[in-house]
C-alpha cells in the first residue's frame, strides 16, 4: 500500500466533506465565519476524521451518517488549535504553515472563531439524525463527542496544561494531560466510528484501548519533533515547549526512550486493530506512518 497516496485521497475526501458543512460566508457576521473557515480549511492531516471514517468502515459501516461527525470533529480540533495559539496560551504565529488565526483576524475575532467552531460542531453533528434517524449509535456518539471535547476530555486536559506551565510536573500529571488534551479526541473519533457502525460493546472497548495508545504515541512524537524537527517541515515553530517552559515526555524519558515508547505504543494499537475481522490495513499503515512522521 502507498500510504501517502491513500492518505492524500482521504484528506481530499475530508476536505470536500468539510466544505459541504461549513457555514456560508455571508451576513453581518461574515468576518467571524471567514475566521472560522480559515481556521478549519488550512492544510492539515485530518487525522481524526480519517480515523473515524476508517473505524466506521472497519465495522461494516457503508453510509454517510459518519460524515457530519467527521466534520464536527475537525471543527472541534480546529477550535482547540485557534485557542491554543492565542497570546494567552502558546502565543504562536504559525499553524499548518500559515499565519495563525489571531494574527490574521485579531485576537478577539480568533476567540470568537473558536467559540463559533465549537458550537457549530454540534449543530453539524446532529445532522446525522437526518441521514439515519433509526441509527441507535447517534445519541451515544453525541455523548462521546460532548464528553471528550469538554472538561472530562480535551478542555480539561488543556486547563491542567495551562495551569501548570512553568511548574515541574510529575509523570502521572503529564500522563493525565496527554490522555485528555491529545488522546481524548483521537479516542472519541475511533469510538464514534465504531458506534455509528453498530460495533459490539466488547469491540468498542478494544477500539478505545487502541486509540488511547495511538493518542499517547502521537503526543510523544509531537514532543520529539518539538526538539528535533524543522520549522519549515513542521509548519510551526520548534522549541515551543522550551520557550513556554513546559515539561514534556522528552523531559522525563529523553529522546531515545521516547522514540522507543512511540514504537511500543504503536505496536499495541496495531495488535488490537489486526485482531478485528474487518479490513484494518489502512489504519495499521497509518499508525505505522505516525511513528516516523516529520510533521
Amino acid at each position: 500500500m502507498d500510504i501517502k497516496a491513500e492518505l492524500n485521497l482521504r484528506i481530499q475526501e475530508v476536505n470536500s466533506i468539510l466544505e459541504g458543512y461549513l457555514p456560508e460566508s455571508t451576513g453581518f457576521q461574515k468576518n467571524l465565519i471567514d475566521a472560522m473557515n480559515y481556521s478549519v480549511m488550512g492544510p492539515g492531516k485530518r487525522l481524526r476524521p480519517i480515523m473515524m471514517q476508517e473505524t466506521y468502515k472497519l465495522f461494516g459501516g457503508k453510509g454517510k451518517v459518519v460524515e457530519p461527525f467527521m466534520a464536527a470533529m475537525e471543527m472541534i480540533h480546529s477550535y482547540s488549535l485557534v485557542h491554543d495559539d492565542l497570546p494567552a496560551m502558546d502565543d504562536d504565529e504559525l499553524r499548518r504553515g500559515r499565519k495563525t488565526t489571531h494574527v490574521v483576524y485579531g485576537e478577539a475575532m480568533a476567540i470568537l472563531a473558536g467559540d463559533g467552531l465549537l458550537t457549530y460542531a454540534f449543530e453539524t453533528a446532529v445532522k446525522a439524525f437526518d441521514i439515519e434517524p433509526e441509527n441507535k449509535g447517534i445519541p451515544k456518539a453525541l455523548a462521546v463527542l460532548s464528553r471528550d471535547a469538554g472538561v472530562y476530555g480535551m478542555a480539561g486536559g488543556q486547563s491542567v496544561d495551562v495551569e501548570l506551565t512553568g511548574k515541574r510536573l510529575d509523570k502521572d500529571t503529564l500522563d493525565f494531560i496527554y490522555k485528555l488534551k491529545t488522546g481524548a479526541l483521537i479516542e472519541a473519533s475511533m469510538v464514534i466510528g465504531a458506534l455509528l457502525a453498530g460495533a459490539s460493546e466488547d469491540d468498542i472497548i478494544k477500539v478505545s484501548k487502541a486509540a488511547e495508545a495511538i493518542g499517547l504515541a502521537f503526543q510523544i512524537r509531537d514532543d520529539i519533533l518539538d526538539v528535533t524537527g524543522d520549522a519549515d517541515v513542521l509548519g510551526k515553530p520548534v522549541l515551543s515547549d522550551e520557550k513556554n517552559d513546559k515539561t514534556t515526555y522528552v523531559t522525563f524519558e529523553g529522546l531515545d526512550k521516547s522514540e522507543a515508547d512511540v514504537k511500543a505504543l504503536s505496536k499495541q494499537a496495531i495488535d488490537i486493530l489486526e485482531g478485528f475481522s474487518g479490513e484494518s490495513k489502512f489504519l495499521v499503515a497509518l499508525t505505522n506512518m505516525l511513528i516516523d512522521r516529520e510533521k
